[in-house]
């Protein structure tokens, strides 16, 4: 979790970055909604890497252990983070600021890709099998801790300068700040050990001498399993960075009229419920089964768009946080199970190959563009019902998928192992 929690404080920055920072600094000569659109490419830019990320670091992840990829991808992420930092802008070298940036954003995403599958089965592996769901969700509950402390580093610089000292400098200080972060988060990953489970299968296939390609072995074997992962995550990725990236360009002065400071205070009380949110539902996956509350999480993204939206557009401050919180529980039910879910439907020698496919590959179509998607509909119609469509539509989608899911609540993943090798 603490891993995680430094990882997505990286990603997150740069989230926030990109609507208030890049678009004036790198792309200075477009109008304000392209230039937030072509901001908003660069972050896209990470989505699709991770999946690279989560395929090169599953299919070594599960021939070395996890705890090796884990501590590369801190290394990654903390240098291409720290590196954007120190970035010169349009004004300086033209284009090549903007060359540069999606250069650092594609190292960035790529090791955020092999760093879920890596940290949810560290703790999926060695959790019991009947609170698989609690322990799992944990390192889910790091991301909107690492979001949370994203949004207090740059509340705080925009509150303590100036708007034009902000822009000029400031915002590179959270940038830098990831430096000590990853300090930290190498620390607590020297201290954790593979799981018992995956060791055995280690040993086994080395008694074995096997060699395989896990990735390829995961798509050969469990393709059912790879589908309805990529169907489940897509509705509840399109929900997150909805609520947490696209809010914040809706909220500010080009529509409700919030300053900087204002938007991300509201931010601030949705990040921290989420973090409570997260291991709730992961406990209530163990009580009442993953699927019955994936299913609540899905029904609730169709609907979120309808009312959440009118609310914001009061400009009532508890209004909006009733939308952004409630928006980030709806997609806390479908968060919460998916390390468990995804972890009980691969055996141990592919199960990290697996779920980074699942995981990360629909990333490419799903929380990448919805902000971009969002805001070129909104653009275009001046109106936010086609954008709660497009959230409606994205649940249909991963509802298919529900409906191919097995309920895999209590699974054994030793049970799992040995019916996969008796085949």
């Amino acid at each position: 979790m603490a891993g995680t929690i430094v990882e997505w404080y990286e990603f997150f920055v740069y989230a926030t970055a990109a609507i208030l920072v890049f678009p004036a600094l790198f792309f200075p000569e477009s109008d304000p909604t392209v230039g937030t659109i072509a901001a908003l490419g660069t972050y896209a830019v990470g989505f699709i890497a991770r999946p690279i990320g989560g395929l090169v670091f599953g299919h070594y992840g599960d021939k070395f252990g996890r705890k090796r990829l884990l501590q590369l991808s801190l290394v990654l992420v903390g240098v291409s983070t720290f590196l954007m930092g120190a970035l010169p802008t349009h004004a300086q070298i033209g284009y090549g600021a903007a060359v540069l940036l999606v250069l650092l954003r594609f190292v960035q995403g790529f090791a955020v890709g092999g760093e879920w599958g890596g940290a949810v089965l560290l703790v999926a592996e060695h959790a019991p099998d009947n609170r698989r769901g609690y322990w799992a969700s944990y390192p889910q509950a790091g991301v909107p801790v690492g979001n949370l402390i994203a949004t207090l580093v740059m509340l705080g610089l925009s509150a303590a300068l100036s708007e034009e000292a902000f822009l000029s400098w400031g915002w590179r200080i959270a940038f830098f700040a990831s430096a000590i972060i990853v300090l930290v988060g190498w620390y607590v990953r020297t201290k954790v050990e593979d799981a018992p489970i995956f060791k055995a299968a280690l040993e086994k296939e080395e008694a074995e001498k096997a060699t395989r390609s896990t990735v390829l072995d995961a798509i050969k074997y469990r393709p059912k399993q790879v589908v309805v992962a990529m169907g489940l995550r897509f509705c509840e990725n399109i929900m997150y960075y909805m609520v947490v990236t696209f809010t914040i360009s809706y909220l500010r002065q080009d529509h409700i009229g919030f300053d900087v400071q204002h938007v991300l205070l509201l931010l601030l009380v949705g990040h921290l419920s989420h973090v409570f949110v997260v291991p709730t539902v992961g406990l209530l996956s163990d009580i009442y089964g993953r699927r019955p509350v994936y299913l609540v999480g899905v029904l609730g993204t169709a609907t979120w768009g309808f009312w959440a939206f009118p609310m914001m557009d009061t400009a009532d401050d508890l209004l909006v946080v009733v939308a952004i919180v409630g928006g980030l529980a709806i997609q806390g039910l479908m968060y919460a199970p998916q390390p468990s879910l995804m972890s009980e439907m691969f055996p141990t020698r592919m199960r990290y190959a697996g779920v980074s496919l699942g995981y990360q590959v629909t990333a490419i179509v799903a929380g990448s563009m919805a902000p971009i998607i969002a805001v070129a509909l909104l653009d275009k119609y001046d109106s936010t019902t086609p954008i709660a469509i497009y959230l409606a539509a994205a649940a249909l989608v991963s509802l298919v998928a529900l409906a191919f899911a097995q309920e895999t609540k209590g699974t054994s993943l030793t049970a799992l192992d040995d019916e996969y090798d008796a085949r």
